[in-house]
């Protein structure tokens, strides 16, 4: 009978033969989709390699230790290194998000607190720009509404991997981030010097490709007017400033960040694309549903995820009780800790549904 992990195995052979096929390529959007699946496969393999390694070390060694007792410590040692990489291998065979390994269009939105808010959303963008960069990832904003304080009202930035392999798990590492942000400190607009909370929203979805979203344009709305922002930018001079309503769905997207018409209207559409893709998942998946139900829901104090105290320099995650007082390095873009605390916790619930 054939392993779930030798069906995997197999799966990445297949792949990687279609991979070969230079036929494949005439269709960019199907080589990137087998692209990230194959790359979300490699780890598997090189499990499945490294357990063979050990299980044919550890039959030798047992046959060894029967002639000869010095070699019980060889198979007492190889017998813990086995127990540990099937432990990994319960990992690797809880099913996965396919849109794990998509790159990400992220968006912050300031909320509750007023100027102090938008700021926070401000720290917010830096903090992913500055995690993305330690990561080698590349970032474009899509759009950006600034504040006057150099905050930021709302603004959407894609998150895409470099390099061969597609994706990299950029949605899959930072979809854990989707919801209320709060932060308790005095902002810079207290003379007092009082501590104030308020919060902004981040929402995460996986980047859409065309074939994966199917827009009619007889379904869109298409309204172009002039850019706003600080004073004296060129892009207030003409009406290249964007909108386009969905009229399906109603979701509703603007871009004035270039100075292009035609720029701005290709950024609107790659944001809609992204959230008619996450409507769709929702409708498809009822645990999709219940994630971006998790998400942002109103961008209020009380409906946090996490809270960033900047008086005692702290970090907490409120799903997982993850608690440091690290949060200068955190806001420089040192996510992981967390985002691996938030990553354990997540696969522990998978495997717990799985076993039920």
């Amino acid at each position: 009978m054939t392993s779930p992990l030798d069906g995997l195995v197999a799966e990445h052979a297949e792949i990687e033969g279609q991979l070969a096929d230079p036929a494949v390529h005439n269709d960019p959007a199907k080589a990137r989709a087998l692209s990230r699946r194959y790359a979300q496969l490699a780890p598997v393999v090189d499990l499945a390699r490294e357990l063979e390694r050990v299980e044919g070390d550890l039959a030798t060694a047992r046959e060894l230790a029967a002639e000869d007792t010095s070699f019980r410590g060889e198979v007492n040692d190889l017998d813990a290194e086995l127990v540990g990489l099937n432990e990994r291998l319960r990992a690797y065979l809880v099913p996965v998000d396919p849109d794990d390994a998509r790159d990400a269009i992220l968006e912050v939105k300031a909320g509750a607190g007023g100027e102090e808010s938008a700021l926070f959303a401000g720290d917010l963008l830096r903090m992913y720009l500055r995690y993305a960069e330690r990561r080698g990832w590349k970032t474009e904003i899509l759009d950006a509404n600034p504040s006057d304080l150099g905050g930021y009202r709302d603004v959407s930035v894609a998150v895409k991997a470099r390099g061969s392999a597609p994706g990299d798990g950029v949605y899959g590492r930072l979809r854990f981030e989707g919801g209320v942000h709060r932060v308790q400190r005095v902002p810079v607009t207290e003379s007092a010097g009082r501590i104030h909370t308020s919060a902004a929203g981040v929402l995460v979805l996986p980047e859409a490709e065309e074939v994966d979203v199917e827009i009619d344009a007889n379904d869109l709305r298409i309204d172009v007017f002039r850019s706003s922002g600080p004073g004296g930018q060129s892009v207030n001079t003409t009406d290249s400033a964007v909108r386009i309503t969905h009229v399906p769905t109603g979701l509703v997207v603007s871009c004035q960040n270039e100075k292009s018409q035609l720029q701005n209207k290709e950024s609107a559409l790659r944001i809609l694309r992204a959230r008619l893709l996450g409507v769709a998942r929702e409708k498809a998946e009822s645990e999709a549903s219940m994630a971006r139900a998790s998400q942002v829901r109103t961008v209020d104090r009380s409906e946090r995820v996490r809270t960033y105290n900047f008086a005692e320099n702290r970090i907490s995650d409120h799903r997982v009780g993850y608690k440091a007082h690290n949060l200068d390095q955190v806001l420089d873009g040192e996510l992981d800790e967390v985002l691996d605390a938030l990553a354990a916790a997540d696969l522990e619930a998978r495997l717990a549904a799985q076993a039920s």
